[in-house]
């Protein structure tokens, strides 16, 4: 969409195109080039690659198999002060039930750089999920890279968390090490991977431990938490706890920390969830400071009673 990869431009004017703020037109027309043969990289924010243009990513690119790879940015509440227009809380669900689609989320810069390499030479349609601003590394040096394989971060034989994203995956982190201080060890699975789901991980990781907590800038239905709920459900079936952003817009500005902890997602978070998970006790609801105050919008069943019988009794 142009004004973010001017780095890109200025190295190969010849294979940079600038669209403009034209999401729908923008899958179109990578589309139509990866069906003469051109491998297309189709760059924008996240809320409008998945929502906006959800149409032509279905019909024009997903359906046909079209190798176009779609680099989103300012995933999850990584767009922080411009609020929820800007804010990309379902991508991940929308994306994951595409045919044919793979769905990656690096945990780092040098995770990225892997990533973007090994998507070149995917079949079909691949969505990459990247944050805004810088994070710390996850990784001290050099790694391997394998499509819809988790990187194993950390080994324990008592609670799993599966991780995926950078903030997430240095949450896993955060809390496994603080955890281990408490004598609970923890695996970490960054599950950089969302579609194809490395299930064959997650069975082993249900097999082995008392129970699995995922952890996600992602809203908590229809991302990675639902994608490791359903593998379990079929396969090995064990307590899985999601810490993810809860089911509500964000309602105050600040930055993407400040909105994850205010959506519910944060190391303390992880912590007291795989805390649930060993002592078998539920997971009391994430609190919400961004909601404090908020005016009660149910909508009473005796109120919609009352409606339909005036209605009623007017014909």
């Amino acid at each position: 969409m142009g004004g973010l990869e001017r780095q890109f431009e200025a190295v190969l004017p010849e294979q940079y195109v600038d669209l403009g703020i034209a999401e729908a037109n923008l899958m179109s027309v990578g589309a139509a080039l990866a069906s003469t043969g051109i491998l297309p990289f189709v760059n924008t924010m996240a809320a409008f690659a998945s929502a906006r243009a959800l149409e032509q990513v279905k019909i024009d690119i997903a359906y046909h198999r079209l190798p176009v790879r779609i680099v989103a940015t300012h995933s999850g509440l990584s767009a922080g002060q411009l609020g929820p227009t800007h804010h990309a809380q379902q991508d991940l669900a929308a994306m994951r039930t595409l045919p044919h689609m793979t769905v990656m989320t690096p945990a780092d810069a040098a995770e990225t750089v892997r990533m973007v390499r090994a998507a070149a030479y995917l079949p079909g349609p691949v969505y990459i999920r990247l944050g805004r601003g810088p994070t710390d590394p996850v990784y001290d040096g050099d790694a391997g890279f394998t499509v819809g394989e988790a990187v194993q971060l950390r080994t324990g034989d008592d609670v799993t968390i599966v991780a995926a994203g950078s903030h997430p995956v240095l949450f896993a982190l955060e809390a496994a090490d603080r955890l281990a201080a408490q004598g609970v060890a923890a695996t970490v699975l960054n599950m950089h991977t969302i579609k194809p789901l490395d299930v064959a991980a997650v069975v082993r990781a249900a097999e082995r431990t008392a129970g699995i907590v995922t952890v996600e800038d992602h809203s908590l239905l229809g991302g990675l938490g639902g994608a490791v709920a359903e593998a379990v459900a079929e396969h090995r079936p064990t307590r899985v706890l999601r810490v993810g952003v809860s089911d509500a817009f964000a309602s105050r500005p600040g930055g993407h920390r400040d909105q994850l902890t205010a959506g519910g997602v944060s190391p303390d978070r992880v912590v007291a969830a795989a805390e649930a998970v060993l002592s078998g006790r539920p997971l009391p609801p994430a609190d919400r400071p961004d909601r404090a105050g908020e005016h009660d919008r149910t909508v009473h069943s005796h109120t919609v009673h009352h409606s339909q019988t005036v209605k009623e009794s007017a014909s």
